[in-house]
């Protein structure tokens, strides 16, 4: 990333490794970055990404608005009445391991 750059994940913990992100923000390699969630979760108090002034976390509240949770809600309950295979399946092996 260019060092101007600001990495914001709200996807998956994991994808970061909170101790590079330390260094590259420490060595101004990064402009800034904000994580809605850590790995691990909730980031331990005293990791020192907590110290750095640019960086920001946040309590995995990224899809904490109404438009989207009614939308989570809709399509959760549209999968439920389909009765067939999820159309967003995060794990579609799950099929295959049940033998339909």
């Amino acid at each position: 990333m260019k060092s101007n750059a600001v990495l914001i994940n709200t996807a998956r913990g994991p994808i970061v490794d909170p101790w590079v992100l330390y260094g590259v923000l420490r060595a101004n390699r990064l402009f800034a970055a904000a994580l809605d969630v850590t790995e691990p979760e909730p980031i331990p108090l005293d990791h020192p990404l907590l110290t750095l002034p640019n960086f920001l976390v946040v309590p995995h509240i990224a899809s904490a608005s109404v438009a989207t949770r009614t939308k989570m809600a809709v399509m959760a309950a549209e999968n439920l009445l389909a009765g067939q295979r999820l159309p967003n399946c995060v794990n579609p092996s799950v099929y295959s391991a049940r033998g339909s």
